[in-house]
Protein backbone atom coordinates (compact mmCIF):
# COMPACT_ATOMS: atom_id res chain seq x y z
CA UNK A 1 0.00 0.00 0.00
CA UNK A 2 1.66 3.53 -1.04
CA UNK A 3 -0.22 5.15 1.68
CA UNK A 4 1.60 2.93 3.90
CA UNK A 5 0.83 5.82 5.94
CA UNK A 6 -2.97 3.94 7.29
CA UNK A 7 -2.25 6.04 10.04
CA UNK A 8 -2.26 9.48 7.74
CA UNK A 9 -4.63 8.05 5.28
CA UNK A 10 -7.36 7.54 7.95
CA UNK A 11 -7.79 10.29 9.99
CA UNK A 12 -8.20 12.44 6.87
CA UNK A 13 -10.66 10.51 5.42
CA UNK A 14 -12.41 10.43 8.51
CA UNK A 15 -11.92 14.48 8.68
CA UNK A 16 -13.73 14.68 4.89
CA UNK A 17 -16.33 12.88 6.20
CA UNK A 18 -17.07 14.33 8.69
CA UNK A 19 -16.92 17.73 7.59
CA UNK A 20 -18.84 16.67 3.93
CA UNK A 21 -21.56 15.88 7.28
CA UNK A 22 -21.21 18.97 9.20
CA UNK A 23 -21.55 21.27 6.08
CA UNK A 24 -25.21 19.21 4.91
CA UNK A 25 -26.09 19.38 8.41
CA UNK A 26 -25.56 22.74 8.86
CA UNK A 27 -27.74 24.01 5.96
CA UNK A 28 -28.99 21.15 3.16
CA UNK A 29 -30.79 23.98 1.25
CA UNK A 30 -27.54 25.68 0.47
CA UNK A 31 -25.89 24.49 -3.24
CA UNK A 32 -22.49 26.13 -2.02
CA UNK A 33 -22.53 24.00 1.24
CA UNK A 34 -23.72 20.27 -0.78
CA UNK A 35 -21.13 21.20 -3.55
CA UNK A 36 -18.65 21.79 -1.09
CA UNK A 37 -19.65 18.18 0.62
CA UNK A 38 -19.36 16.44 -2.26
CA UNK A 39 -15.76 17.35 -3.07
CA UNK A 40 -15.02 16.41 0.09
CA UNK A 41 -16.60 12.78 0.07
CA UNK A 42 -14.74 12.25 -3.29
CA UNK A 43 -11.58 13.13 -2.29
CA UNK A 44 -12.33 11.03 0.77
CA UNK A 45 -12.87 8.29 -1.92
CA UNK A 46 -9.91 9.08 -3.65
CA UNK A 47 -7.77 8.19 -0.45
CA UNK A 48 -9.66 4.92 -0.25
CA UNK A 49 -8.88 4.39 -3.69
CA UNK A 50 -5.25 4.88 -3.76
CA UNK A 51 -4.73 2.93 -0.17
CA UNK A 52 -6.56 -0.23 -1.85
CA UNK A 53 -5.03 0.21 -5.35
CA UNK A 54 -2.12 3.59 -5.54
CA UNK A 55 -1.87 5.00 -9.05
CA UNK A 56 -4.46 2.84 -10.67
CA UNK A 57 -7.00 4.55 -13.13
CA UNK A 58 -10.05 5.10 -10.56
CA UNK A 59 -8.00 6.74 -7.72
CA UNK A 60 -6.58 8.77 -10.23
CA UNK A 61 -9.93 9.70 -11.20
CA UNK A 62 -11.90 10.15 -7.62
CA UNK A 63 -8.99 12.52 -6.83
CA UNK A 64 -9.72 14.94 -9.41
CA UNK A 65 -13.47 14.88 -9.21
CA UNK A 66 -13.30 17.29 -6.28
CA UNK A 67 -12.24 20.10 -8.42
CA UNK A 68 -15.16 20.17 -10.61
CA UNK A 69 -17.30 20.01 -6.98
CA UNK A 70 -14.87 22.92 -5.80
CA UNK A 71 -16.02 24.82 -8.81
CA UNK A 72 -19.34 23.94 -8.17
CA UNK A 73 -19.33 25.79 -5.02
CA UNK A 74 -17.82 28.54 -6.21
CA UNK A 75 -20.66 29.14 -8.35
CA UNK A 76 -23.03 28.90 -6.54
CA UNK A 77 -21.07 31.93 -3.84
CA UNK A 78 -21.58 34.06 -7.00
CA UNK A 79 -23.44 37.28 -5.72
CA UNK A 80 -25.90 37.35 -9.30
CA UNK A 81 -29.06 38.65 -9.90
CA UNK A 82 -31.89 36.35 -10.47
CA UNK A 83 -31.89 36.91 -14.28
CA UNK A 84 -28.17 35.92 -14.17
CA UNK A 85 -27.88 33.05 -11.95
CA UNK A 86 -30.39 30.53 -14.02
CA UNK A 87 -27.94 30.97 -17.57
CA UNK A 88 -24.48 31.01 -15.36
CA UNK A 89 -25.90 27.80 -13.33
CA UNK A 90 -26.69 25.58 -16.36
CA UNK A 91 -23.77 26.65 -18.58
CA UNK A 92 -21.67 25.78 -15.38
CA UNK A 93 -23.23 22.27 -14.84
CA UNK A 94 -22.75 21.57 -18.92
CA UNK A 95 -19.02 22.48 -18.31
CA UNK A 96 -18.81 20.43 -15.23
CA UNK A 97 -20.49 17.34 -17.31
CA UNK A 98 -18.12 17.86 -19.97
CA UNK A 99 -14.98 18.06 -18.04
CA UNK A 100 -16.17 15.12 -15.69
CA UNK A 101 -16.19 13.24 -18.91
CA UNK A 102 -12.50 14.39 -19.97
CA UNK A 103 -11.40 13.53 -16.78
CA UNK A 104 -12.74 10.06 -16.94
CA UNK A 105 -11.48 9.76 -20.59
CA UNK A 106 -7.47 11.18 -20.74
CA UNK A 107 -4.99 9.49 -19.54
CA UNK A 108 -2.62 10.88 -16.75
CA UNK A 109 -1.43 14.39 -16.59
CA UNK A 110 -4.19 14.76 -18.68
CA UNK A 111 -6.51 14.61 -16.52
CA UNK A 112 -5.09 17.69 -14.82
CA UNK A 113 -7.92 19.79 -17.88
CA UNK A 114 -10.42 18.93 -14.86
CA UNK A 115 -8.71 21.92 -13.23
CA UNK A 116 -10.10 24.29 -15.63
CA UNK A 117 -13.58 24.98 -14.76
CA UNK A 118 -12.48 25.67 -11.30
CA UNK A 119 -10.16 28.59 -12.78
CA UNK A 120 -12.91 29.83 -14.52
CA UNK A 121 -15.48 29.76 -11.21
CA UNK A 122 -12.91 31.91 -9.88
CA UNK A 123 -12.11 34.71 -12.56
CA UNK A 124 -16.14 35.33 -11.95
CA UNK A 125 -15.43 35.41 -8.34
CA UNK A 126 -12.71 37.72 -8.16
CA UNK A 127 -14.69 40.27 -11.18
CA UNK A 128 -17.55 40.24 -8.51
CA UNK A 129 -15.44 40.55 -5.51
CA UNK A 130 -16.56 44.11 -4.36
CA UNK A 131 -19.89 42.28 -3.45
CA UNK A 132 -18.74 39.25 -2.19
CA UNK A 133 -18.85 38.45 1.53
CA UNK A 134 -16.59 37.98 3.38
CA UNK A 135 -14.29 40.14 1.61
CA UNK A 136 -11.08 37.51 1.92
CA UNK A 137 -12.99 35.02 0.05
CA UNK A 138 -11.46 35.28 -3.27
CA UNK A 139 -8.27 35.74 -2.50
CA UNK A 140 -8.36 32.53 0.50
CA UNK A 141 -10.50 30.33 -1.85
CA UNK A 142 -7.40 31.38 -5.17
CA UNK A 143 -4.94 30.53 -2.51
CA UNK A 144 -5.91 26.89 -1.42
CA UNK A 145 -7.03 26.18 -5.17
CA UNK A 146 -3.21 27.03 -6.69
CA UNK A 147 -2.41 24.35 -3.68
CA UNK A 148 -4.70 22.33 -4.71
CA UNK A 149 -3.92 22.24 -7.96
CA UNK A 150 -0.03 21.43 -7.06
CA UNK A 151 -1.00 18.14 -5.13
CA UNK A 152 -2.71 17.05 -8.06
CA UNK A 153 0.44 17.87 -10.67
CA UNK A 154 2.67 15.95 -7.95
CA UNK A 155 0.07 12.87 -8.05
CA UNK A 156 -0.69 12.76 -12.11
CA UNK A 157 2.72 14.24 -13.79
CA UNK A 158 5.70 11.67 -13.63
CA UNK A 159 8.39 13.25 -11.66
CA UNK A 160 9.95 12.36 -8.36
CA UNK A 161 8.67 14.46 -5.79
CA UNK A 162 8.77 11.68 -2.55
CA UNK A 163 5.63 9.59 -3.51
CA UNK A 164 1.92 10.33 -3.24
CA UNK A 165 1.54 10.07 0.46
CA UNK A 166 2.70 13.63 1.09
CA UNK A 167 0.55 15.13 -1.65
CA UNK A 168 -2.64 12.96 -0.93
CA UNK A 169 -2.73 14.23 2.36
CA UNK A 170 -1.78 18.09 1.47
CA UNK A 171 -4.54 17.65 -1.16
CA UNK A 172 -6.83 16.68 1.92
CA UNK A 173 -5.62 19.38 3.82
CA UNK A 174 -6.39 21.76 1.06
CA UNK A 175 -9.90 20.69 1.19
CA UNK A 176 -10.63 20.89 4.69
CA UNK A 177 -9.43 24.55 4.87
CA UNK A 178 -11.38 24.72 1.39
CA UNK A 179 -14.35 23.41 3.38
CA UNK A 180 -13.97 25.31 6.28
CA UNK A 181 -13.66 28.37 4.32
CA UNK A 182 -17.26 27.85 2.49
CA UNK A 183 -18.72 27.39 6.36
CA UNK A 184 -17.31 30.43 6.96
CA UNK A 185 -19.15 32.25 3.99
CA UNK A 186 -22.09 30.63 5.00
CA UNK A 187 -21.76 32.08 8.30
CA UNK A 188 -21.13 35.66 7.63
CA UNK A 189 -24.37 35.87 4.88
CA UNK A 190 -26.11 34.79 7.29
CA UNK A 191 -25.12 36.35 10.23
CA UNK A 192 -24.16 33.78 12.41
CA UNK A 193 -21.72 32.72 14.44
CA UNK A 194 -19.47 29.50 13.36
CA UNK A 195 -17.03 28.56 16.22
CA UNK A 196 -19.15 27.72 18.93
CA UNK A 197 -21.07 25.18 16.43
CA UNK A 198 -17.63 24.01 14.91
CA UNK A 199 -15.62 23.60 17.70
CA UNK A 200 -18.98 21.33 19.16
CA UNK A 201 -18.57 19.56 15.98
CA UNK A 202 -15.31 18.89 15.88
CA UNK A 203 -15.28 17.37 19.17
CA UNK A 204 -17.92 14.70 18.37
CA UNK A 205 -15.49 14.22 15.11
CA UNK A 206 -12.20 13.76 17.19
CA UNK A 207 -13.86 11.48 19.70
CA UNK A 208 -14.82 8.63 16.88
CA UNK A 209 -11.61 9.52 15.59
CA UNK A 210 -9.84 8.11 18.59
CA UNK A 211 -12.78 5.22 19.21
CA UNK A 212 -13.47 3.97 15.86
CA UNK A 213 -10.65 5.46 13.33
CA UNK A 214 -7.56 3.94 16.10
CA UNK A 215 -9.22 0.30 15.51
CA UNK A 216 -9.56 0.90 12.04
CA UNK A 217 -6.17 2.11 11.24
CA UNK A 218 -4.81 -1.24 13.37
CA UNK A 219 -6.55 -3.88 11.57
CA UNK A 220 -5.60 -1.98 7.85
CA UNK A 221 -1.98 -2.90 9.09
CA UNK A 222 -3.28 -6.17 10.05
CA UNK A 223 -4.84 -7.07 6.86
CA UNK A 224 -2.59 -5.76 4.40
CA UNK A 225 -3.25 -7.27 1.37
CA UNK A 226 -6.73 -8.03 2.02
CA UNK A 227 -8.18 -5.40 0.12
CA UNK A 228 -12.02 -6.20 1.61
CA UNK A 229 -11.15 -5.79 4.92
CA UNK A 230 -9.53 -2.18 4.18
CA UNK A 231 -12.58 -1.01 2.51
CA UNK A 232 -15.20 -2.16 5.40
CA UNK A 233 -12.57 -0.82 8.28
CA UNK A 234 -12.96 2.56 5.85
CA UNK A 235 -16.81 2.18 5.47
CA UNK A 236 -16.95 2.31 9.01
CA UNK A 237 -15.27 5.03 9.70
CA UNK A 238 -17.05 7.08 7.08
CA UNK A 239 -20.51 5.97 9.10
CA UNK A 240 -18.82 7.28 12.37
CA UNK A 241 -17.90 10.00 11.06
CA UNK A 242 -20.72 11.42 9.14
CA UNK A 243 -23.04 10.96 12.52
CA UNK A 244 -20.61 13.41 14.09
CA UNK A 245 -21.37 16.32 11.29
CA UNK A 246 -24.85 15.40 11.29
CA UNK A 247 -25.59 14.69 14.48
CA UNK A 248 -28.61 17.19 14.93
CA UNK A 249 -30.24 15.84 11.62
CA UNK A 250 -30.10 12.61 12.89
CA UNK A 251 -31.31 13.19 16.27
CA UNK A 252 -34.27 15.36 14.66
CA UNK A 253 -34.58 12.16 12.06
CA UNK A 254 -34.88 9.57 14.68
CA UNK A 255 -37.64 11.55 16.70
CA UNK A 256 -39.72 11.30 13.58
CA UNK A 257 -39.24 7.56 13.92
CA UNK A 258 -39.16 6.72 17.44
CA UNK A 259 -41.94 9.10 18.56
CA UNK A 260 -44.22 8.83 15.35
CA UNK A 261 -47.50 7.87 17.43
CA UNK A 262 -46.44 11.25 19.92
CA UNK A 263 -46.47 14.29 18.02
CA UNK A 264 -47.04 16.41 20.78
CA UNK A 265 -43.75 14.97 22.36
CA UNK A 266 -42.43 14.73 18.95
CA UNK A 267 -43.18 18.75 18.38
CA UNK A 268 -41.95 20.10 21.69
CA UNK A 269 -38.68 17.84 21.49
CA UNK A 270 -38.07 19.84 17.58
CA UNK A 271 -38.51 23.18 19.53
CA UNK A 272 -35.86 22.18 21.80
CA UNK A 273 -33.73 21.16 19.13
CA UNK A 274 -34.25 24.70 17.23
CA UNK A 275 -33.65 26.80 19.92
CA UNK A 276 -30.86 24.50 20.94
CA UNK A 277 -28.89 25.23 17.71
CA UNK A 278 -29.96 28.49 17.18
CA UNK A 279 -28.15 29.13 20.41
CA UNK A 280 -24.74 28.13 19.12
CA UNK A 281 -25.03 29.93 15.80
CA UNK A 282 -26.39 33.50 16.81
CA UNK A 283 -24.51 36.25 17.28
CA UNK A 284 -24.34 38.33 20.35
CA UNK A 285 -26.86 40.47 20.79
CA UNK A 286 -25.22 43.78 21.06
CA UNK A 287 -23.87 43.36 17.30
CA UNK A 288 -27.34 44.40 15.62
CA UNK A 289 -26.79 48.01 16.67
CA UNK A 290 -23.17 47.93 15.24
CA UNK A 291 -23.74 46.67 11.76
CA UNK A 292 -24.16 48.66 8.62
CA UNK A 293 -26.80 49.45 6.03
CA UNK A 294 -26.12 47.50 3.29
CA UNK A 295 -25.62 44.18 5.79
CA UNK A 296 -28.68 44.85 7.30
CA UNK A 297 -30.16 45.17 3.89
CA UNK A 298 -28.51 41.83 3.25
CA UNK A 299 -30.18 39.99 6.27
CA UNK A 300 -33.43 41.16 5.52
CA UNK A 301 -33.58 40.52 2.34
CA UNK A 302 -32.09 36.88 3.38
CA UNK A 303 -34.66 36.39 5.88
CA UNK A 304 -37.81 37.31 4.10
CA UNK A 305 -36.43 34.42 1.12
CA UNK A 306 -36.60 31.83 4.37
CA UNK A 307 -39.99 33.20 5.89
CA UNK A 308 -41.62 29.63 6.00
CA UNK A 309 -38.30 28.35 7.58
CA UNK A 310 -38.69 29.14 11.30
CA UNK A 311 -34.99 27.27 11.96
CA UNK A 312 -33.03 29.44 9.96
CA UNK A 313 -35.08 32.51 11.42
CA UNK A 314 -34.20 31.40 14.68
CA UNK A 315 -30.82 31.97 13.65
CA UNK A 316 -30.95 35.40 12.03
CA UNK A 317 -29.74 38.80 13.59
CA UNK A 318 -32.75 40.22 13.04
CA UNK A 319 -34.51 38.57 15.91
CA UNK A 320 -32.96 40.43 18.01
CA UNK A 321 -35.04 43.92 16.35
CA UNK A 322 -36.41 46.13 18.52
CA UNK A 323 -39.55 45.94 17.60
CA UNK A 324 -39.27 42.07 18.22
CA UNK A 325 -37.83 42.55 21.92
CA UNK A 326 -41.05 44.08 22.53
CA UNK A 327 -43.58 42.36 21.31
CA UNK A 328 -41.94 39.58 22.95
CA UNK A 329 -41.30 41.29 26.29
CA UNK A 330 -43.16 39.80 29.36
CA UNK A 331 -44.02 36.24 27.62
CA UNK A 332 -41.60 34.86 29.36
CA UNK A 333 -40.85 32.94 26.62
CA UNK A 334 -37.33 34.76 25.05
CA UNK A 335 -36.07 31.84 23.23
CA UNK A 336 -34.82 32.00 19.57
CA UNK A 337 -37.75 29.94 18.13
CA UNK A 338 -40.49 32.23 19.87
CA UNK A 339 -38.28 35.53 18.53
CA UNK A 340 -38.57 33.78 14.93
CA UNK A 341 -42.02 33.74 15.42
CA UNK A 342 -42.68 37.50 16.24
CA UNK A 343 -39.56 38.25 13.01
CA UNK A 344 -42.19 36.58 10.49
CA UNK A 345 -45.13 38.77 11.90
CA UNK A 346 -42.97 41.79 11.53
CA UNK A 347 -41.87 40.70 8.28
CA UNK A 348 -45.73 39.93 7.31
CA UNK A 349 -47.24 42.89 8.43
CA UNK A 350 -43.90 44.89 6.25
CA UNK A 351 -45.50 43.09 3.63
CA UNK A 352 -49.33 44.12 3.96
CA UNK A 353 -47.86 47.12 4.27
CA UNK A 354 -46.98 47.13 0.65
CA UNK A 355 -50.51 46.29 -0.57
CA UNK A 356 -51.91 49.02 -2.56
CA UNK A 357 -55.91 50.07 -1.73
CA UNK A 358 -58.92 48.88 -3.19
CA UNK A 359 -59.48 45.11 -4.00
CA UNK A 360 -57.26 42.94 -5.95
CA UNK A 361 -54.94 43.34 -9.16
CA UNK A 362 -51.88 42.80 -11.19
CA UNK A 363 -51.21 46.27 -12.31
CA UNK A 364 -47.80 47.48 -12.09
CA UNK A 365 -48.15 48.78 -8.55
CA UNK A 366 -49.17 45.41 -7.23
CA UNK A 367 -46.15 43.33 -8.41
CA UNK A 368 -44.30 43.68 -5.70
CA UNK A 369 -47.56 42.98 -2.53
CA UNK A 370 -48.11 39.56 -5.19
CA UNK A 371 -44.43 38.74 -4.87
CA UNK A 372 -43.88 38.80 -1.46
CA UNK A 373 -47.67 37.97 -0.25
CA UNK A 374 -48.22 35.11 -2.34
CA UNK A 375 -44.78 33.72 -3.15
CA UNK A 376 -43.00 34.49 0.23
CA UNK A 377 -45.45 34.64 2.68
CA UNK A 378 -47.53 32.06 1.57
CA UNK A 379 -44.93 30.32 -0.15
CA UNK A 380 -46.99 29.51 -3.28
CA UNK A 381 -44.60 28.06 -6.28
CA UNK A 382 -46.79 29.24 -9.18
CA UNK A 383 -44.57 27.29 -11.75
CA UNK A 384 -44.51 24.35 -10.21
CA UNK A 385 -47.14 21.69 -11.76
CA UNK A 386 -47.35 19.64 -8.16
CA UNK A 387 -48.88 23.66 -6.45
CA UNK A 388 -52.34 22.69 -5.32
CA UNK A 389 -55.17 25.13 -5.48
CA UNK A 390 -57.47 23.18 -2.78
CA UNK A 391 -57.98 25.64 0.27
CA UNK A 392 -56.39 28.53 -1.42
CA UNK A 393 -58.17 32.16 -0.95
CA UNK A 394 -59.66 33.64 -4.59
CA UNK A 395 -57.31 36.36 -4.69
CA UNK A 396 -54.47 33.56 -4.04
CA UNK A 397 -55.58 32.07 -6.99
CA UNK A 398 -56.06 34.50 -8.79
CA UNK A 399 -52.33 36.01 -8.00
CA UNK A 400 -51.10 31.81 -9.04
CA UNK A 401 -53.04 32.30 -11.97
CA UNK A 402 -51.12 35.46 -12.86
CA UNK A 403 -47.66 34.60 -12.57
CA UNK A 404 -48.44 31.72 -14.40
CA UNK A 405 -49.88 33.24 -17.77
CA UNK A 406 -48.07 36.86 -17.51
CA UNK A 407 -44.63 36.54 -15.31
CA UNK A 408 -41.56 34.87 -16.17
CA UNK A 409 -40.19 32.88 -13.48
CA UNK A 410 -36.72 34.79 -13.92
CA UNK A 411 -38.88 38.48 -14.06
CA UNK A 412 -40.70 37.25 -10.43
CA UNK A 413 -37.21 36.57 -8.69
CA UNK A 414 -36.35 40.01 -9.44
CA UNK A 415 -39.32 41.69 -8.40
CA UNK A 416 -38.88 39.38 -4.99
CA UNK A 417 -35.24 41.47 -4.92
CA UNK A 418 -36.70 44.68 -5.27
CA UNK A 419 -40.03 44.19 -2.77
CA UNK A 420 -37.62 42.42 -0.33
CA UNK A 421 -34.97 45.78 -0.73
CA UNK A 422 -38.12 48.23 0.08
CA UNK A 423 -38.97 46.01 3.25
CA UNK A 424 -35.40 46.02 4.30
CA UNK A 425 -35.25 49.84 4.23
CA UNK A 426 -38.05 50.28 5.93
CA UNK A 427 -37.10 48.37 8.43
CA UNK A 428 -33.65 49.86 8.58
CA UNK A 429 -35.64 53.21 8.72
CA UNK A 430 -37.51 52.28 11.94
CA UNK A 431 -34.16 50.99 13.53
CA UNK A 432 -32.02 54.36 12.72
CA UNK A 433 -35.17 56.16 14.14
CA UNK A 434 -34.84 53.79 17.11
CA UNK A 435 -31.16 54.27 17.53
CA UNK A 436 -31.55 58.00 17.39
CA UNK A 437 -33.73 58.21 20.24
CA UNK A 438 -31.60 55.55 22.59
CA UNK A 439 -28.78 57.84 21.70
CA UNK A 440 -30.53 60.62 23.16
CA UNK A 441 -31.85 59.48 26.16
CA UNK A 442 -28.50 57.94 26.70
CA UNK A 443 -26.25 60.81 25.80
CA UNK A 444 -23.04 58.78 28.25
Amino acid sequence: MTLRVPALAVPLFALCWWLAGYLLGRDPGRPALRWAAAALVAYAAGLVAWTVAPGERTADILICLPALAWAGTVVALLPLSPADRRPVDMGALALGVTFQVLVVALPGAGKLVGLTPLAGALILLWRVRAEVVPRSLPPALTLMAGLYAASLAVLLVPVDAGGPGPALAAGAVDLLVFGYLVAVAHAVAGGERLRPDLRRSLAAAVGILLLVGLPATLTIYAADRDSTVVVLQFVVVAAASAVAGLTGRLSRMLDRVALAGDSRLRNDRAALFVNADALLRRRERRRLTEIGEPEFLRLTRRALADFNDLNRLSRSPLTDLPVVARRIAGRGDDQPRARARELRAVLREAVSALRPDGPFGTTEEWRYYNTLQFVGVLGLNPYSRRQRLDGLSREARMAVDWFRRNVPRDTMRQWHREAAMIVAAQLWEALSDYRSRHAMANPS
